[in-house]
Formats: structure tokens, sequence, C-alpha cells
């Protein structure tokens, strides 16, 4: 099959997914280059996020209030990608400005799951998993602010990469909340998240927050037998759906009858993750989204039917806005207040500071931190939209990476029954700075069968 085909045969799908009402693709990429497509087309179909910028292309969110946005220029993963002949050929939807975990919140609708139509697919990232459980893309690139990858991979059965903090650049990428985004990726497979991380990490003077030793991935010359892995106690205690825990414990023990050793470890600060994540992350939305006023950045109206400038922006930020963005640009904006400023939000950098320090501490004596991706399968939809707070202690096992700027990856294990539907279920592991080798090892292991 020529490439044109092949292309065309994507094309035919995702436009089959637009005709059923799917809500899991925006817009088709304008101009795409086939001129360098020559190396291992299979392996190059891809879908990205949309906060991810591509020039003269619109980026929207997923919001109203950015929905005719058109990029002035392209992101430098992009950039990485089509140098190394990766086509990217669609714009995927997103829960607005990467807000939520179930893929509910976003302007242009809602998808489901791939397994259970009933069922939420995990977000704000699902959209993308969707696609490629779907088989729609090979791969797709997304961000990641808490466990906006992780947790649509887990609850869609396939593989998430998250890199260490700096080896990818976030220039071009619409913040959410700068110190914890990171660009991160979707795949069916071990060996592609491995292909695709090469093709995109790389040093770039443009992000303020990369890191020279984004061009360098270590290999590990480790053999499976020789790897240490901590499974922290609190990881396992009530909140833990109970067919989760024997999937993984069940997988626990086929890493040791692998003679990889596995040791309990204590790890009590894993009690205060979620706290010091919603303490730091609103904080930094309230900042990075206060551009969008109607005037700097954002659909505008006309001001001269206003009686001042603060009645203008109630009317823009009210209207166009969803109701979870709202939601955390009041939190962070009370948080970051003269008042609150050193109760809360300093209390939380320097609770983070010891998470990194106790992390740091356990690789001293082990190579990765095994734990579930989520503390339950995947929900019902509109199940927990009345209760954020249930929805925020969710992201208990996949926020410590990203506070520490850590690599890990979310791996899927097997399926287990719930409600008669059969669900997938997922391991997280987390890996030392600039260690993702270590969890390409461990990982190709738990996909064997």
């Amino acid at each position: 099959m020529s490439k044109q085909n092949i292309i065309e045969d994507y094309k035919n799908r995702i436009e089959n997914s637009i005709k059923n009402k799917e809500n899991i693709f925006l817009r088709l990429e304008k101009n795409i280059d086939f001129k360098n497509s020559d190396w291992a087309l299979w392996s190059m179909i891809i879908a990205i996020k949309d906060n991810i910028m591509t020039k003269w292309n619109i980026s929207s969110c997923g919001s109203k209030m950015l929905e005719n946005y058109v990029a002035p220029y392209t992101a430098t993963c992009i950039e990485n990608l089509q140098k190394n002949w990766w086509i990217v050929i669609w714009k995927t939807n997103m829960d607005e400005f990467a807000m939520w975990s179930t893929n509910e919140t976003s302007f242009f609708g809602t998808p489901t799951n791939p397994f259970w139509t009933n069922r939420v697919t995990g977000g704000s990232s699902g959209w993308s998993a969707v696609a490629v459980a779907k088989d729609l893309c090979v791969a797709a690139l997304w961000t990641d602010t808490g466990w906006s990858i992780r947790q649509p991979a887990a609850f869609c059965g396939i593989v998430w990469l998250k890199p260490t903090y700096g080896r990818i650049s976030r220039y071009g990428v619409q913040s959410m909340a700068s110190s914890l985004d990171q660009v991160w990726t979707f795949t069916k497979t071990i060996d592609e998240a491995e292909i695709l991380l090469k093709a995109i990490m790389w040093f770039d003077p443009k992000d303020s927050q990369s890191d020279k030793r984004a061009n360098e991935l270590i290999k590990s010359n480790k053999k499976i037998s020789e790897y240490k892995i901590a499974l922290p106690k609190q990881a396992f205690w009530d909140w833990l759906d109970p067919k989760i825990k024997n999937k993984i414990l069940e997988t626990v023990e086929k890493l040791r009858a692998k003679w990889v050793q596995v040791d309990e470890i204590d790890l009590p600060i894993l009690d205060y993750v979620v706290s010091i994540y919603y303490t730091l992350m609103p904080a930094e939305v309230s900042t990075n989204l206060s551009r969008f006023d109607g005037i700097r950045f954002g659909l505008q109206k006309n001001t001269m039917n206003y009686k001042n400038i603060q009645d203008y922006y109630f009317a823009i930020r009210s209207e166009w806005f969803g109701e979870e963005v709202k939601r955390r640009i009041l939190l962070g904006t009370y948080i970051l207040s003269s008042s609150n400023y050193e109760w809360y939000y300093l209390k939380a950098q320097k609770a983070r500071q010891k998470l990194i320090q106790e992390m740091d501490n356990i690789f001293q004596k082990y190579d990765l931190i095994l734990t579930p991706t989520t503390p339950e399968l995947a929900w019902k939809i509109w199940e927990k939209t009345k209760d954020p707070l249930k929805m925020y202690l969710a992201d208990i096992y996949t926020v410590p990476a990203n506070l520490a700027w850590l690599p890990a990856i979310s791996i899927p294990i097997g399926f287990v029954e719930d409600d008669g539907e059969q669900m997938p279920v997922w391991l997280h592991l987390i890996a030392n700075k600039w260690q993702e080798d270590d969890l390409f090892v461990v990982g190709r292991e738990l996909e064997k069968k």
C-alpha cells in the first residue's frame, strides 16, 4: 500500500468517527507534508492534543474562550516530530484547558470508553487514548499536569509514558500549571513509546525549563533479575478497589518469580500529595489563565457596551470559561491572596521539597517505585461530576511523579470483571530522574504474556 493510501485510510477512519459523533477529533491539520514520509510509515501517523500549537491552525484548548484562536508558530515538540518523519494528521479534543479527570468538560463534546460506551475515558487526555485504542492513529502526543495521560491510558488499556521534567520542550504548549505540565506520549507498546520519546526529546533554549541532559537517553545494563522495586504500603490502603489490588499483587508475584526484588516500604507523605498538588496547581492555573480576559487573549466583545473594565472582564470570563476552570481560578486566587499565601502556598512548596527528598532517598536503594495508576476502574459517565473532591482524590498515585519531576509509565496488566463488564487494569512505575530506560526494561517484561 502506498503512503498516500495509508494516510487516506487513517483519514477515512477519523472522518467516520466524526460522522458517528464520537467527539474524539476536532480538525485536520493543514498542509500535511508527504515528502519525507518514506521511513517506516506504519509508525508515523500521530494525533496531538489541542493545546499543542501548530502554525496557522486553531489550538482551542477545548474551550469556548479560544474557539477560533489560530497559533502563530509551531511547538518545538511538533517540529521535532516532523524532522523525524512523523505525520501529525489531526487535532484531538480535550477537557477545557486540561482541567478534569473524565473528559466531561470540553466545549466540543464528550467521548466514550473504547470498551464500554457507558464508561468515562479518563481525562484530560482521554480523547487521544481512545484514538490510539481504536487504531485511529498509531500514537498520540498529549500533555499531563497530574494524571491527564496515565489515567486515560489505564482506562483505555494502552501504554502511557511520562519523561523526566525538562526532557521534552514545552515551548508552544499552552500552559495550565507550568511547574507540573509536561508533554507525554500514548502508544500501544513499550517499544513504540521509546521510539516516540527519541523523536521528540531535545534540549530547547526557547524553554527555560529545558535541560541539557534531555538529549541523552541513558541505557540500562541491568538484567530483569537485578532490579529492586519499592512498593509503598500506603498505596494499598482502603481507597483502592480490591479488584485492582489483587491484580497488581498477582503481577508483583510474577516479578518476584523472575527474581526481581520487590519490597514493601513506608512512604507516609503519599497521604499528603493530593493536598500539595491541589494547593500548588490552582495557584499556577489562576496566574496562567489571567491573560484570557477578552483583550489580550480570548474571544472579544464590544467594550463600549460595558460600564467599566471590571464588568467587561466579568462578562467575558463568566460566559466563556467552564465551571471547572472557574473553580480552579477561584481556588488559586484564594491561595495566592495576601492573607493565605504563607499559610497555604509556601507550606505546600515546603511539603513538595519534602516529597522530593523522600523520593530521592528511596532511589538510593531502589530502581523503581510501583503503585496502582488510579484507585478505581473506569467509572460511569457523569457519575462523579457533582463531587469534584472525590474526583481529585483519584490523583493520589500519579501526582508524586509530577511534583518531584520524575519519569513514570502506566502499563496495562490484564482485565477484571466489573458489573458484568471486562475492564482493563494497570500499574504505575516511577523511576529516578533521567532513568527512563529502567521503565522500558521492566515494562517490556510486564508486556510478556
